[in-house]
C-alpha cells in the first residue's frame, strides 16, 4: 500500500523525461528522416505527452537541433533570417552563420565534417527543408533552386575557410567585416541577373 496521496510506480524526473524524448527523437529521425518524424510520434515513443516535447524543445526544429547537438540558438536564428524578406537577406544569412558558429561550444570541424552517412543525410534534409527550400520559395524565380544552391556554396566555403582550414585573414576577421564583404556576394547570388 502506498502512502496517502502518493502514486504507485516510479516517477521520472524532468531530466529523465527529456533524455527519453531525445533518445526517441534520435531513433525516429534516423529511421524516418526529418520530414517523416513528427512531434507526436516522438512523444509516443518516449511515453510522454506531446506538450512535454514542446515544453522542453519549443518546436520540431528545436527538437532536431537538440537531437543532433546543434546550438539551441540556431533554429530561432534561422527563423529570424527569413522574417525580414528579400532585402538584406544576404547579410542576415552571413551574420547568422558566423555568429552562431563563433558562439558554438562545439568544434566547428565536428559540425562540418561527419563520418556518419545517416547524420549527413539528416542534416542535409534539415538544411534542404529549413533553409534551401525556403530560400527558393522566397525567390520565386525559375532558377530559384540553383540560386539557393549557390548561397549554400558561398556559406560552406566561408565556414570551411574560417573554421576548418583557418585561412587568414578570414579566420580572424570580425563578424561585421565578414558580413560587409560576404553579405553582398550572397545577396548577388539571390537577386542579381534574374
Amino acid at each position: 500500500m502506498t502512502e496517502q496521496g502518493a502514486r504507485p510506480g516510479r516517477w521520472r524526473t524532468g531530466a529523465e523525461s527529456k533524455q527519453r524524448i531525445l533518445d526517441a527523437a534520435r531513433a525516429l529521425f534516423r529511421h524516418h528522416g526529418y520530414g517523416g518524424t513528427t512531434v507526436r510520434a516522438v512523444a509516443g515513443e518516449a511515453g510522454v505527452d506531446p506538450g512535454m516535447v514542446f515544453y522542453f524543445f519549443g518546436n520540431k526544429q528545436g527538437l532536431f537541433a537538440a537531437a543532433i547537438e546543434m546550438s539551441a540558438q540556431a533554429p530561432p536564428a534561422i527563423e529570424a533570417v527569413f522574417a525580414g524578406g528579400l532585402d538584406g537577406l544576404g547579410e542576415r544569412i552571413v551574420r547568422t552563420l558566423v555568429e552562431n558558429l563563433d558562439a558554438s561550444g562545439r568544434t566547428p570541424l565536428a559540425m562540418l565534417t561527419r563520418a556518419d552517412d545517416q547524420a549527413d543525410a539528416l542534416i542535409r534534409e534539415y538544411v534542404d527543408r529549413e533553409v534551401t527550400g525556403r530560400l527558393a520559395d522566397l525567390l520565386d524565380t525559375p532558377d530559384a533552386a540553383f540560386r539557393a544552391g549557390m548561397v549554400n556554396v558561398q556559406l560552406l566555403g566561408l565556414a570551411v575557410a574560417r573554421y576548418v582550414v583557418r585561412i587568414e585573414p578570414i579566420a580572424s576577421a570580425s563578424a561585421d567585416e565578414l558580413v560587409s564583404r560576404f553579405g553582398p556576394l550572397v545577396q548577388q547570388c539571390l537577386t542579381e541577373g534574374g
